[in-house]
């Protein structure tokens, strides 16, 4: 399977990572190939880079990793997403009366922004909810981490569910993508525990049922 990474920060670059290290083919959609970081991210994932535009073009699946407040116009400028599983692990994050915080919820969510922008493709809400070093890899952890999605398509949520059990987590369906109104609130949660309750980044949630 063919992943098209568009954004190349700290998600972006894990998600390649981990992806990669579990044999999935990376491309990455770039601005600018010159860019010692990306080539470097390019060299360590054994990724092919193209225009972002190209790597939608050449994907099976379109990974979003981008900053919210560029993710419009970047989305709308990668050309067709017609059928394209489009996984969206951004948040609406914004600053508001200095601190930071989502730009909108529960009566509404940034993946249904992103389906209003790209309505002909298949989107699924995840990889939101934790930080970008338990995405590259989460082996080590006492429970294995869980990882909730959201989506209107059971085929592209069934492959999603896959590509997250190989990045180590339990998949679990938080049902259509309105649910992404809970999931990107339940992304801050792990962000005020991370970096202001002082929890560090090296964790995250589980599902540890009884037996």
């Amino acid at each position: 399977m063919m992943i098209a990474i568009i954004g190349t920060g700290n998600v972006g670059g894990a998600l390649a990572r981990g992806l990669s290290r579990v044999g999935h083919r990376v491309v990455l959609g770039v601005r600018n190939a010159a860019d010692p970081k990306v080539a470097a991210l390019a060299r360590e994932t054994n990724a092919e880079m193209k225009t972002q535009a190209e790597a939608v073009a050449a994907a099976d699946v379109v990974v979003l990793a981008l900053p919210w407040g560029a993710a419009e116009g970047a989305v709308k400028a990668l050309g067709s997403l017609k059928g394209k599983i489009v996984i969206d692990c951004m948040n609406p994050l914004a600053m508001q009366n200095g601190k930071l915080g989502l730009d909108r919820g529960f009566g509404t969510s940034g993946a249904e922004a992103l389906a209003s922008w790209i309505p002909e493709a298949r989107i699924v809400k995840t990889l939101n909810q934790v930080g970008a070093e338990i995405m590259a890899d989460n082996a080590g952890l006492p429970h294995r981490p869980v990882m909730f999605m959201a989506g209107d398509d059971a085929a592209a949520k069934a492959t999603v569910s896959s590509l997250l059990t190989d990045l180590g987590f339990e998949a679990l369906d938080a049902g259509d993508l309105t649910k992404a109104r809970l999931l990107e609130p339940y992304g801050m949660v792990w962000i005020n525990q991370a970096l202001l309750q002082g929890k560090g980044r090296a964790w995250a949630f589980a599902a540890v049922s009884r037996r």
